[in-house]
């Protein structure tokens, strides 16, 4: 009976440490920081943006996560107030997470010294910083996708497409926030007037917003042929019924990436006809990724939020950036085996090429050097019911952009 005993309190111990090693060899988490606006200026957009990451982790974990590694998407509230932004960072750093997003320009240029200075990852996709591309100076900092200043870039190069490729004499307006958001392309617009001899014509408009009246009648006495738009939310709808008020055609008016069906919905799918958008992500649901979420969690009712968000470029933007964070970490993986640690996934984020989410978004390219991957975009076009492309994925101006990118990183003191 001893050596039975004996027998099986030695079975027991084996299984107990075969559990106990298996335990072990299973992969730690990957953790992201979602420290977003969820209460004041950035409501518009972040519900549909953290609602996609959610969903996307969800259909990660699913399929068996990142090589056996969980997902877990952390999403906090900061108000767009960079010291809450700065105390989301601080208490997710101290759990352990190295990844974070901020989706606001004043939270991530609060955030960015201190992820510099921890060796900490910060995804500043389409906010921040427009000189964080230059991996050289801001080697912890990715704004993958396309910078404001890339952006407007290439919306010139569109223009300059409708003239046939001379815009000597045209006439191009810049309507926008006259705060940071709003200023940021004006660099490199006057630079791309003295290239191209556009005449850029500067119309500030007051936030938040509302009182657009005088801006529009001087765009209407100025008679520019062309208008970019840098403004958010009900911004475009104001600018829609001044520009109705004032006899200004549709066509003329090229929006920041920040308009999505909910504006079109409140101008009216018929009076917004014309009116284009420069975009990363393709608009609308006809693409493989969004079917499957659809697949396997909305038609079951289980998905992270309401249907409706879903059906918005917003959250098209969401997947794009998030397949972005989740590919980076399997490209880590494949390199360095788990578990995956904050050097691991920026060289993880450095080995992704081509990549553009079975078609959801521009094809992007990440290296050491440029951390914005390619800065692509297109043009598209509201035809009263839906987007249509009007020009390729592009990335023009590139030596015009780096060039003030360059100029600009060479003053980053750290502080």
């Amino acid at each position: 009976m001893q050596s039975i005993g004996r027998t099986l309190a030695l079975a027991l111990l084996a299984t107990g440490l075969l559990s106990a090693s298996a335990k072990a060899a299973d992969p730690e988490p990957f953790r992201v920081g979602v420290c977003y606006d969820l209460s004041k200026a950035y409501t518009f957009a972040t519900p549909q943006v953290s609602q996609a990451a959610l969903d996307l982790a969800d259909l990660v974990n699913m399929k068996g996560g990142i090589d056996g590694a969980q997902v877990e998407v952390i999403v906090r509230d900061h108000g767009n107030e960079p010291q809450r932004g700065v105390e989301c960072y601080e208490q997710l750093k101290r759990d352990g997470v190295f990844v974070f997003d901020t989706l606001s320009t004043p939270v991530s240029l609060a955030i960015l010294p201190r992820a510099m200075k921890d060796q900490r990852i910060l995804m500043q996709s389409l906010v921040g910083r427009g000189d964080a591309v230059d991996g050289t100076v801001f080697n912890w900092v990715y704004p993958i996708g396309p910078t404001y200043w890339g952006q407007a870039a290439n919306d010139i190069a569109y223009i300059k497409q409708l003239h046939d490729r001379d815009l000597s004499g045209v006439k191009v307006g810049f309507v926008y926030f006259d705060y940071p958001f709003g200023q940021e392309p004006i660099e490199i617009l006057k630079t791309l007037s003295e290239k191209e001899g556009f005449e850029l014509i500067l119309y500030p408009v007051p936030l938040p917003g509302n009182d657009q009246a005088g801006v529009w009648s001087k765009v209407r006495r100025d008679k520019p042929d062309h208008i970019i738009s840098w403004m958010l939310g009900g911004a475009h709808v104001v600018a829609s019924k001044e520009m109705k008020r004032n006899g200004i055609p549709m066509e003329k008016y090229i929006s920041v990436n920040w308009l999505n069906e909910v504006d079109i919905s409140n101008i009216g799918a018929a009076a917004a006809k014309g009116l284009k958008r420069g975009t990363n992500v393709v608009g609308g649901q006809d693409f493989a990724l969004y079917k499957e979420i659809m697949s396997e969690f909305y038609d079951k009712d289980n998905g992270n939020g309401p249907v409706e968000k879903t059906r918005d470029v917003f959250y098209n933007t969401g997947l794009a950036m998030y397949s972005i964070v989740f590919e980076a970490a399997r490209q880590a993986v494949s390199l360095h085996g788990h578990p995956i640690t904050a050097e691991t996934y920026k060289a993880g984020l450095e080995a992704i090429e081509k990549f553009d989410a079975n078609g959801l978004m521009a094809p992007i390219t990440v290296t050491a050097e440029d951390h914005g991957g390619g800065g692509r975009t297109r043009i598209e076009m509201w035809d009263g019911a839906t987007w249509v492309p009007q020009t390729d994925w592009i990335a023009a101006y590139q030596d015009v952009v780096w060039e003030v990118v360059k100029e600009s990183s060479s003053k980053f003191d750290g502080k």
